[in-house]
């Protein structure tokens, strides 16, 4: 039902990752109800505002997008409408793919610190996994993982960057580190032979949220935090909670190393 209609980026709302049996039983898809959800659209001065209702998780969530040249700044209001306190999760799945994302040639910069893979077996500093540099896209034909990467806490604003050299085009997102401290990196290359995948999909996801994994609802509130950080964000009952970050694109002949010098360009 998500994979329907997925593009680009997919709002994770409230739930990261697959439901439980029960929750899929009574009709929870992966990722929560905001990727399958039916948006209203407004347009706005310099921009466009969605909205949306998620009935069961008893949720209305507002995003407003204004175009700044070269970038859009995004605004995100989750409002509970329930009476009782409740943890969600809150995660942009934000995927990259061909011709964009090319084997041993796109590179990537993150603000990100501490890391560690499904499991927990293996802790790493980005971008040094297991002999390989996170920091490129992978170089093998065939290949599926998942990390998890704090972001600085010493750093306000977080951010990841992707460069494609073939394009010389840059692109990247920055966000308050409050918002969302978590960057998980998810790659898909040619490994899922079944429908709708058949060994041909090639993807990168820059994952940044409130929660280190994807992982079902019960176990993301038993996990609590990661490295000291909490793994899911309360909504109190009757209140609104508030994201902001922003998207931006510019061509470039090298990556930019820090979020500074990428925003100079745009």
């Amino acid at each position: 039902k998500l994979l329907a209609g997925i593009m680009g980026h997919n709002l994770c709302l409230d739930l990261f990752g697959p439901p439980s049996d029960d929750e899929a039983a009574a009709g929870v898809v992966v990722h929560g109800e905001a990727g399958v959800a039916h948006y209203e659209f407004e347009p706005s001065r310099h921009g466009l505002i969605s909205r949306c209702m998620l009935p069961a998780a008893r949720i209305a969530f507002e995003r407003r997008i204004t175009l700044d040249r070269r970038r859009a700044r995004i605004i995100e209001t989750v409002e509970s409408l329930s009476p009782l306190d409740r943890p969600i999760a809150w995660t942009q799945h934000v995927t990259l793919g061909p011709p964009f994302l090319e084997w041993g040639e796109t590179e990537f910069r993150a603000s990100a610190t501490w890391s560690t893979d499904i499991g927990e077996v293996n802790t790493f500093d980005w971008p040094d996994y297991l002999g390989r540099n996170l920091a490129l896209y992978t170089s093998e034909e065939s290949s599926a993982g998942y990390t998890t990467h704090l972001m600085d806490p010493k750093q306000e604003q977080a951010y990841f960057l992707a460069w494609s050299p073939s394009a010389k085009v840059v692109t990247g997102y920055a966000w308050k580190r409050a918002d969302f401290p978590w960057l998980g990196i998810w790659e898909e290359n040619h490994v899922r032979t079944h429908t709708p995948w058949n060994g041909h999909t090639q993807t990168r996801g820059m994952e940044f949220g409130v929660s280190p994994f994807p992982e079902p609802r019960r176990r993301m509130i038993e996990r609590a935090s990661l490295f000291g950080t909490p793994a899911y964000k309360w909504l109190g009952a009757k209140r609104k909670l508030t994201a902001e970050y922003y998207a931006g694109i510019t061509p470039a002949d090298a990556i930019p190393d820090t979020l500074t010098a990428f925003e100079n360009l745009l």
